[in-house]
């Protein structure tokens, strides 16, 4: 299934010299994913709420300076690679071109909507991400802020006892074990982050779920009418801004019934509980992961200019690059592209050639490009450098439920085998 059907031509764009504060105007009313950032009817990249949480954003700096790059698409490609390149590019909306002019974009929301129906084979159990990240009611807004940097996490389950919404120390007499008492999301902070404080402007709008989520509750008043020094407003205490009614789903919930609450509520998360107390959180991306497993035992490599790979062979460059992403922890490799150009100049007969090898993976996008003689050389010298680039970013901060083997052999094949559940 490609995602021709599932790409829209309905997106917000500024200019790159758009005032940031206009941009993240933009977010308020909580249904927008991102803007596309354009340079005289050129693409230049996205925005979307996590850029905004970099740092202390001044009002005035332009859009242009804030961009992500993430990975491209086109209407032909795979949902099961989109999916993947979504993950890698830590974002919920993909650019989608045709030859080199922008046609659109692709949003998660649009992908999950079209897969939904086929979910019906898994449980919430078998994505969700067990003992997510959490904050207390009385955690500090620049404490969860930094929450939210930190771990790369869009959500924070807020914990307590539930008479008081209390600290740690205040968990329940009889399991030990903290109760769910609400819902932090990143849009419920966005606006600490760069807002004017020399004057009072209207309660946070913002939707619970982001990027793009609806929010299901009530929101504690908002960051606008406490007008003030943006320290003192930094050390609220986060029960002034989270949710206190969240949107929670048992483990052994039907994943396509817990996808269709998300869509229906317009939201990106749920929490998972279990005798009210919270034992995980399934979101998008979670899902997202679901459609990039397949059963194959050797890794996929496409390859550019295949011709040019004359002194190694497919298997070996698989092997090559799962070594790679086996030295560094739990990384799991979703799209391994190979890309393969001859110069003119050669040495002995053989030509030297350019490589760049490009992974997507679940803990980010990598790159890594070689030159050298033959096609083996080229590809080394460039899984060397991809080596290096991995180890400066990697981040195993999040802990992930990863399904055992028995759990996998009932999602392998799922868009090919699976039919519909009929509702």
């Amino acid at each position: 299934m490609d995602i021709s059907d599932i790409v829209t031509s309905e997106f917000e764009t500024v200019g790159v010299d758009e005032r940031l504060s206009t941009v993240q105007s933009l977010f308020d009313d909580g249904s927008l994913r991102a803007v596309v950032v354009m340079d005289d009817g050129e693409y230049r990249g996205l925005i979307t709420p996590r850029q905004l949480l970099t740092g202390r954003v001044e009002p005035d700096a332009k859009a242009g300076g804030y961009v992500w790059h993430v990975a491209r698409t086109r209407p032909d490609d795979d949902v099961r690679s989109v999916a993947g390149r979504m993950i890698a590019s830590n974002a919920q909306v993909l650019p989608v071109f045709q030859g080199d002019g922008l046609v659109g974009i692709v949003t998660a929301e649009g992908i999950l909507d079209a897969v939904q129906s086929f979910l019906g084979v898994l449980s919430v159990r078998d994505v969700l991400t067990e003992d997510p990240e959490t904050v207390t009611a009385e955690t500090t807004v620049g404490q969860a802020l930094h929450e939210f940097r930190d771990h790369g996490v869009g959500h924070l389950p807020v914990v307590g006892t539930r008479d008081t919404g209390g600290s740690p120390d205040e968990r329940d007499a009889d399991t030990g074990v903290e109760k769910l008492v609400g819902i932090l999301s990143i849009r419920d902070v966005l606006g600490f982050v760069g807002r004017e404080m020399d004057r009072a402007s209207g309660g946070t709008p913002g939707d619970f779920g982001a990027p793009g989520g609806g929010r299901s509750g009530t929101s504690h008043g908002g960051f606008g009418e406490r007008a003030g020094d943006v320290d003192r407003m930094l050390d609220l205490p986060v029960e002034n801004v989270m949710t206190d009614v969240t949107v929670t789903t048992s483990p052994d919930a039907s994943l396509d019934d817990a996808v269709g609450e998300m869509l229906e509520r317009d939201i990106s998360s749920l929490v998972v509980v279990s005798d009210d107390h919270p034992v995980g959180i399934v979101t998008w991306t979670d899902v997202l992961e679901v459609l990039t497993l397949t059963g194959e035992e050797r890794l996929p490599v496409q390859v550019t200019n295949v011709h040019l790979l004359d002194d190694m062979t497919r298997p070996e460059l698989s092997e090559l690059i799962e070594g790679i992403a086996s030295k560094h922890g739990r990384m799991r490799v979703l799209e391994a592209n190979v890309y393969l150009h001859e110069h003119d100049e050669t040495l002995r007969g053989t030509s030297l050639l350019l490589a760049r090898i490009r992974l997507f993976t679940d803990k980010g996008h990598f790159v890594g490009t070689g030159e050298g003689y033959g096609a083996s050389h080229a590809i080394r010298l460039a899984a060397n450098v991809l080596e290096r680039s991995i180890l400066e970013g990697k981040d195993y901060a999040r802990t992930k439920k990863h399904p055992d083997p028995e759990e996998l052999s009932k999602i392998y094949g799922w868009w090919l085998e699976g039919s519909p559940r009929h509702r």
